[in-house]
């Protein structure tokens, strides 16, 4: 894992090959460039003079090579634009030189956006929630209008299952711990994959997908608004809930729940059978970071900001933690309800505004 195949996809994005990429795109910008924290694509602030998009902060995209095509993009591109016609709070790609809001330079794929500022919610404030709730319902109403053709979709144990097999295949888990942890990640998938079996009819809307805390900004004036939907999928609406939750199996935790819920429901049916895919998405998600990890291990960015992974004591953990997340997934009278603040992760951290 720590000898893994430098990865290069970025290797070109200097200041300057960006700022070319910009002015390629239609873009005037004035020199000015904060790097935002991202870890799967590289995302920067700058400032643009420019007659069509006026004085103004925007972000730039820079997307990783291979991760997703150009029509898996342009879909995401598209229900972003969806989004704001239909005054949900989110930041629409503009259309760059070409006539289209993807722009290809020597290798490299951007897109940009006016830049929309903020701080995290109070997610410990039930009208917070409440508003998010209803937030989160608008934008399921805008995605249940027509399914997503290209993205992914979270609607079995599919997406653990191809993470386990592409750890498996490519070696990425020391020998001796292999075994344990495929052990406990084999039975997970299968404990997800019931989860999903046992809810029939279970209704798919395109989703924002990545809808933890640090996706969604907030001011005084505006409320919430979302950022970032690099991870936009086809699956249940609960999968944009789940991670707003924090803390343990405490009643805190299931105010929350109940702010969003009651947010959700002013505005938009919620089927409570989805409070049983809770855990099984947890878990799946669990998978699913080990895999992007592993994958992404070639990127200089990762062994720096990640120094713990790859070791035996980290997949004995991760064994560990599936195999108390096998009694998580255990069917219950009620369905489960609670996530741990540790096991939300972030995938992108794009700031992508």
């Amino acid at each position: 894992m720590h000898h893994a195949t430098p990865d290069l996809s970025f290797g070109d994005l200097t200041p300057e090959f960006m700022l070319d990429a910009l002015e390629a795109a239609g873009l005037r910008a004035d020199g000015r460039m904060l790097q935002l924290n991202s870890f799967e694509n590289r995302v920067l602030m700058l400032h643009v003079e420019d007659a069509q998009f006026g004085s103004s902060a925007a972000v730039a995209k820079f997307y990783r090579p291979a991760r997703w095509s150009d029509v898996q993009i342009l879909e995401e591109h598209a229900f972003a634009t969806e989004l704001a016609a239909a005054e949900v709070p989110v930041a629409a790609p503009w259309t760059l030189e070409g006539g289209s809001t993807l722009f290809h330079y020597q290798g490299q794929r951007l897109a940009v956006t006016p830049r929309q500022g903020g701080r995290g919610p109070e997610l410990e404030d039930p009208e917070v929630l409440r508003w998010i709730g209803r937030l989160l319902a608008r934008l399921h109403g805008v995605g249940r209008s027509r399914p997503f053709a290209e993205r992914l979709t979270w609607a079995s144990a599919a997406p653990a299952q191809a993470a386990r097999d592409w750890l498996i295949a490519n070696d990425a888990i020391p020998p001796e711990t292999a075994s344990a942890w495929d052990d406990a990640a084999r039975r997970c998938i299968d404990s997800i994959q019931a989860a999903f079996d046992s809810l029939p009819g279970l209704q798919l809307t395109r989703l924002h997908g990545d809808c933890h805390p640090g996706n969604i900004l907030w001011t005084p004036d505006r409320g919430p608004h979302f950022v970032d939907l690099d991870d936009a999928v086809m699956g249940p609406a609960v999968q944009d809930l789940w991670m707003l939750l924090t803390g343990g199996e405490t009643d805190a935790t299931r105010r929350q729940l109940n702010a969003v819920l009651d947010g959700y429901e002013q505005i938009a049916e919620f089927d409570d059978r989805e409070l049983r895919l809770i855990e099984p998405l947890r878990t799946m998600r669990m998978i699913h970071h080990s895999a992007w990890l592993a994958r992404r291990w070639g990127d200089p960015a990762f062994p720096a900001a990640f120094p713990w992974f790859g070791t035996p004591n980290y997949w004995m953990d991760q064994a560990a933690l599936l195999r108390e997340q096998l009694e998580a997934m255990r069917p219950k009278d009620a369905p489960p309800t609670v996530v741990r603040d540790e096991d939300v992760v972030n995938f992108d951290g794009d700031g992508f505004a």
